[in-house]
């Protein structure tokens, strides 16, 4: 049930949805109408509000993505279809430790975090502090923030943690992280990065090469929507098409 002090993700339409905070005297101001959000409180989520107005909104319980989308935002995140298959290959789960870096808005991390809760832990370098704030606001939001540990720190001087299940990079350099992730990854340990260049691949495939890596992958993924009407079913006319390639590895070892 919806209490005062949740989240909740109001839905006029799929393409118009507002992620907000329910508090006793609190209103939502849209072009179809006022509404209370006190209203909710003891109400289960998904259920129907109407406007001043009589249009009916939907009061849905945010998942992950919603949180992600609806986030601030001073840097470009990563896209949905991406995020998913990052947490594919990586292989991580409850309790997983992961080092991330740059942290950016916090995308990638809040989904990261979402994933080794409860007994896991991300931590997230960068070199800006003006972006680690954004991104502590946006877990925060989340319920998050208690999962992640923000680092100010250049990581291609070194990671301090040992022992972790992934190394995640979205960064300009990933190649320069290689021989530090391999140190501090622990035996079979999983290796992304995440490159809009192919010329950003190629350098980080070399160094992965020269250390002990194995099952070099790199792919890119596309997905386009698909228009559901009588009669006229189709894929819509524009997409998102390239935004990045991922790069996949796992550590082995001599003995």
């Amino acid at each position: 049930m919806i209490s005062e002090g949740d989240y909740v993700l109001i839905m006029l339409d799929p393409r118009r949805t507002w992620l907000v905070r329910v508090e006793k005297d609190k209103t939502l101001h849209t072009h179809k109408g006022v509404l209370n959000l006190g209203e909710l409180i003891g109400r289960n989520f998904g259920c129907k509000i109407m406007s001043s107005t009589g249009a009916e909104f939907f009061a849905l319980k945010p998942l992950i993505r919603d949180f992600v989308m609806k986030s601030k935002r001073i840097t470009q995140i990563i896209y949905p279809k991406d995020l998913g298959l990052i947490v594919f290959l990586s292989g991580i789960g409850p309790g997983s430790r992961v080092v991330e870096a740059g942290t950016g808005s916090g995308a990638l991390t809040m989904v990261l975090a979402h994933y080794v809760r409860p007994d896991g832990h991300v931590y997230s370098y960068d070199v800006r502090e003006d972006v680690q704030k954004v991104a502590l606001e946006n877990l925060k939001r989340a319920g998050l923030s208690d999962f992640v540990t923000l680092k100010l720190k250049d990581i291609t001087e070194g990671i301090d943690e040992r022992d972790v299940d992934a190394v995640i990079l979205d960064m300009a350099t990933p190649w320069e992280v290689v021989p530090h992730a391999y140190e501090s990854l622990k035996p079979s340990g999983v290796f992304i990065s995440f490159s809009p260049t192919i010329e950003q691949v190629k350098k980080t495939v070399s160094a992965l090469r020269k250390h002990k890596f194995l099952e070099i992958t790199t792919v890119e993924t596309l997905m386009r929507n698909i228009i559901v009407e009588e009669d006229r079913t189709r894929p819509e006319t524009r997409m998102i098409a390239h935004t990045g390639y991922i790069t996949f590895a796992r550590k082995y070892t001599e003995v």
